[in-house]
C-alpha cells in the first residue's frame, strides 16, 4: 500500500439558479500524488466542502497517471502540455533549481516528486485547466530509453 498525499488546490462555491431561488453546491479540485512518479487530479461537488474535498480525491486516485522522472528530479526533456486554452511550458533544469512553477502547476509536480523542474503557464489562468494542463504535459513526456527502443538505437545515441 503506497502513501498518497493530497493538495487542496481550489474550492469555489457554485450556484444553480432554480425556481425557488439559488441552490448552492462547493466544487473541490484535488491533485493526489505518491511523490514518486504517480499523479493525478480530481473534481467533487457536494453541498458541503468535506464532502466534494472527499470526492475530489475519490475521483483522483481514480485518475492517476505514472510520469517519468530522471535521475536529476527532472523530466528529460521540455515540453508543453495543453488543455483547453492552458497551455503548461515544462522544462527540465538541472540539480540545485528547485521546483519553479505557478500555484496550480507547482502542486502536481511537488505531490508527482520533481525536485528540479522550470516551467511557465501561459494562456488560461483557470486553476482546473492550468493543473490538467501540467498533467497532460508530463503523461506525454516519454522515456528515453522507450523511444531508444521505438527507434532501435541506444540511449547514448537518443541523447547526443
Amino acid at each position: 500500500v503506497v502513501e498518497l498525499f493530497d493538495n487542496v488546490v481550489a474550492i469555489k462555491r457554485v450556484t444553480k439558479v432554480v425556481k425557488g431561488g439559488r441552490n448552492m453546491r462547493f466544487s473541490a479540485l484535488i491533485v493526489v500524488g505518491d511523490r514518486n512518479g504517480h499523479v493525478g487530479a480530481g473534481i467533487g461537488k457536494a453541498a458541503e466542502i468535506p464532502e466534494a474535498i472527499r470526492k475530489a480525491k475519490e475521483d483522483a486516485i481514480k485518475k492517476m497517471v505514472a510520469v517519468p522522472i530522471n535521475e536529476n528530479g527532472s523530466i528529460p526533456y521540455g515540453y508543453t502540455g495543453e488543455f483547453g486554452s492552458a497551455k503548461v511550458l515544462l522544462k527540465s533544469a538541472p540539480e540545485g533549481t528547485g521546483i519553479i512553477a505557478g500555484g496550480p502547476a507547482r502542486s502536481v509536480l511537488d505531490l508527482a516528486g520533481y525536485k528540479n523542474i522550470r516551467t511557465k503557464s501561459l494562456g488560461s489562468n483557470n486553476k482546473q485547466n492550468v493543473v490538467l494542463a501540467t498533467i497532460e504535459g508530463l503523461k506525454a513526456i516519454q522515456d528515453p530509453e522507450d523511444i531508444a527502443r521505438l527507434r532501435g538505437k541506444s540511449v547514448a545515441e537518443i541523447l547526443n
